[in-house]
């Protein structure tokens, strides 16, 4: 695997993860192509599973090939859900507890996914493509004639430049954390600040340890974006939920409402 694939395997697998992290009721997911080979799995499904899930979908959707094909199927068993989806060739499953949230995984599993598929894809051919521009071809040695070495005058001494500005150390690109939207009002809510889980706030701060955090980014699934002052969950039963509680306001510029997803990144001074 080429270092283009592995960073498109990891962004997919990181993606499984945060799922599971968002969703508990989920237990296993995977994506894979035609013909059941398995491209990422989450860091609880191990290989033997996989493969054996992934040749019975496949059989599946071999079966519904006649009739046009597979673009989503939720399969109920006894004791579980798995939601099955075809997006630019590629087939993403879901394993989830029969007493979970219907609405809320169909909601991870047939926008989300598909949209973070759509978009690593995206990203992945334009990385190899400005890679690829950015490749300048070597210029063709010129001939030289041979100079008898006791005729030629001694070689120009290479010219050192010190070096006296040490190199400014690496800060790493805000990371976006997916958070679902909850409604939160009231007269001491101010109108211009959103609630966010003190853990995710805590790891920014371990992070950015030496830089000013007073701001967030956040944007829709459908590109809509915002700037906007933040603070912690107070009440404990919201945190670690994956909710980000967000005043009425702030919802109406971003065109978006309670239960919907939303990616979140500090905004790092």
């Amino acid at each position: 695997m080429n270092m283009s694939n592995e960073v498109y395997a990891f962004a997919l697998k990181s993606t499984l993860n945060e799922i599971k992290n968002v969703c508990p009721d989920i237990s296993h997911s995977l994506i894979f192509e035609e013909g059941a080979k398995i491209l990422v799995t989450d860091e609880d499904t191990n290989q033997t599973n996989a493969v054996q899930a992934a040749d019975a979908l496949n059989a599946i959707i071999e079966k519904a090939d006649p009739i046009g094909g597979i673009e989503s199927i939720t399969i109920q068993t006894e004791k579980s859900r798995i939601n099955l989806i075809c997006t630019n060739g590629f087939y993403s499953a879901t394993v989830a507890s029969k007493e979970s949230n219907e609405e809320y995984v169909n909601t991870l599993t047939k926008v989300l996914v598909p949209t973070v598929l759509k978009l690593v894809e995206k990203v992945g051919k334009e990385s190899l493509t400005d890679n690829f521009l950015e490749v300048e071809q070597p210029e063709p040695a010129a001939e030289t004639e041979k100079v008898d070495e006791e005729s030629e005058p001694n070689p120009p001494q290479e010219e050192i430049v010190p070096i006296d500005d040490e190199p400014e150390p690496f800060i790493p690109e805000p990371m976006a954390t997916q958070f679902m939207i909850e409604n939160i009002g009231g007269l001491l809510v101010h109108s211009d600040t959103v609630n966010i889980d003190n853990a995710v706030i805590l790891q920014w701060n371990d992070t950015y340890e030496d830089k000013k955090i007073n701001e967030v980014e956040i944007e829709t699934l459908t590109g809509q974006t915002t700037r906007c002052k933040f603070k912690p969950i107070k009440d404990a039963k919201h945190n670690g939920k994956g909710v980000i509680r967000m005043p009425k306001k702030i919802q109406l510029t971003l065109q978006a409402s309670q239960g919907e997803l939303v990616m979140v990144k500090p905004v790092v001074e």
